[in-house]
């Protein structure tokens, strides 16, 4: 192996260095940008923020179960003690191909930290649903899968 191999490899390297740096800039100043969301940051923002909630939701120690009668689906909302979650807002979301006008539902308090809603005779078949809780600062998310 000659002496100046070392010497080479180091110019070498510098060379490719120099050459990289000179195709990014060159790239940066001629493609421009290839973000494709232009409201990416209000997004991100709100993502820290859901992501808050659902931690205030987990310390509090939420609990849900659910129970389908006919075409009525019954949310019960109970906090880590279990007692029942009074006031929560709720809804039911359903993916947009269900047949429905409204990819969404409310969920109606029938007594304390139970949670009613009445499903379209639309609806058959099994679809993935998302139930989502909000109360005072704090948010819950589930997945269902519906069997109607």
């Amino acid at each position: 192996m000659p002496k100046n191999f070392y010497k080479t490899f180091i110019f070498c390297l510098l060379g490719a260095f120099l050459l990289f740096s000179g195709w990014s800039a060159y790239r940066a100043s001629t493609h421009g940008t290839l973000v494709t969301d232009r409201d990416y940051y209000s997004k991100g923002l709100r993502y820290n923020s859901t992501m808050v909630e659902k931690r205030a939701a987990s310390v509090l120690g939420w609990q849900l179960s659910t129970v389908l009668i006919d075409k009525q689906l019954q949310i019960s909302l109970t906090d880590g003690k279990g007692v029942p979650v009074e006031g929560a807002n709720g809804r039911l979301l359903f993916p947009q191909q269900a047949n429905m006008t409204s990819n969404a539902l409310l969920l109606a308090e029938s007594k304390p930290g139970l949670y009613l809603v009445q499903l379209p005779d639309s609806l058959h078949g099994e679809l993935a649903v998302r139930i989502d809780f909000e109360h005072q600062g704090a948010r819950l998310n589930r997945q269902l899968l519906l069997s109607i």
